[in-house]
């Protein structure tokens, strides 16, 4: 049915009965919410109509003053929160501390029937290196990530420079973003790439097949500053059998499994710290130093930490069984 539900107006709020009302009609047995705005009209009108109120609480959404940490704490209000990480649990916690004997991780998930290397053509595979200009023998690394304050574009560039001025050769650093030449961001990537002297080792792909850009990388980094940018490449990458390096932030830990946080043999990539492009280097060198037995232990467990743990089957699951509680009086 046609609803204003993308609107960010204050003045929305008159919109609360007129869902209070489409509740009543429909017979709603449960209304879930995932943004801010929507989520307080749904939270009058589910305490108008005694409807149970259910939320998606995502893993960056807390706040950097009183009104927006009130503002967001909407989303830890429902009669079960559904946090998209052990991270956003405890973010929802701080803001609403009810929340936390309310709160089960239900991960966001990945359609694995896209995101797995048997969908995925040798020739889409081989397009994409061309489209990288990157040949048949040169490996690639890939940060795939729109360029934002925080995704860490300049983190990798820095690295970058390290790793070729250390005699790196047969590697091609692939930035996967959109240019926008009117954007300071991007003419600052721009200045930083020349300024390392990687012209000829580092390339924008713009818009690409990105299964298969991802299936042609031998790592994928992602090397964000702040957890807004974190993203969805780690776990995309993963269910290529690609590996991860990323910056140690955030839900990071629970989306690249690393010692010691499991044991080394169970690693899927590896973490560093943010900011760090000295550790991000070296982490690059490892992997590539990594033999084909090693490298390939690596793939197949990220594959199947992501089927086990990130797939959309996985969430739909675990969103339905949380319905079924809630239905029953509880949210555990």
């Amino acid at each position: 049915m046609p609803f204003p539900s993308r609107t960010k107006n204050p003045l929305a709020m008159a919109l609360v009965r007129r869902l209070a009302r489409l509740i009543a009609a429909e017979n709603a047995d449960i209304v879930h919410v995932r943004s801010r705005a929507l989520a307080w009209v749904a939270y009058g009108a589910t305490r108008l109509t005694k409807t149970p109120f259910v939320t998606t609480f995502p893993s960056v959404c807390e706040g950097s003053n009183p009104i927006t940490r009130r503002y967001n704490s909407v989303l830890a209000r429902g009669a079960a929160v559904l946090a998209g990480s052990n991270f956003a649990a405890r973010l929802a916690a701080n803001l609403h501390p009810p929340a936390e004997g309310n709160t089960r991780v239900v991960h966001h998930g990945l359609d694995c029937q896209v995101f797995t290397p048997d969908a995925v053509a040798p020739a889409h595979v081989q397009a994409a290196r061309r489209h990288s200009k990157v040949a048949p023998h040169e490996r690639i690394v890939l940060l795939a990530a729109k360029t934002r304050p925080g995704s860490g574009h300049k983190i990798l560039i820095e690295a970058a420079g390290l790793l070729s001025r250390s005699g790196l050769a047969g590697v091609k650093f692939i930035l996967s973003c959109d240019k926008d030449e009117n954007s300071a961001l991007d003419r600052g990537i721009d200045r930083a790439i020349a300024t390392e002297g990687l012209q000829g080792i580092m390339y924008r792909s713009g818009h690409c097949d990105m299964p298969a850009a991802l299936l042609a990388a031998s790592i994928v980094v992602v090397p964000a500053t702040e957890a807004r940018a974190f993203g969805d490449a780690a776990v995309q990458a993963q269910a290529m059998g690609t590996p991860v390096i990323a910056a140690n932030l955030a839900a990071a830990p629970e989306t690249v499994l690393t010692p010691p946080m499991v044991e080394e043999s169970l690693r899927t990539g590896f973490l560093v710290e943010p900011g760090d492009a000295a550790a991000l280097a070296l982490a690059i060198a490892t992997f590539l130093d990594l033999g084909a037995t090693a490298s390939g232990k690596i793939s197949s467990r990220a594959k199947k930490h992501v089927e086990t743990c990130f797939s959309a089957a996985q969430m739909c699951a675990a969103t339905l069984e949380a319905y079924v509680d809630v239905r029953r009086g509880g949210a555990r």
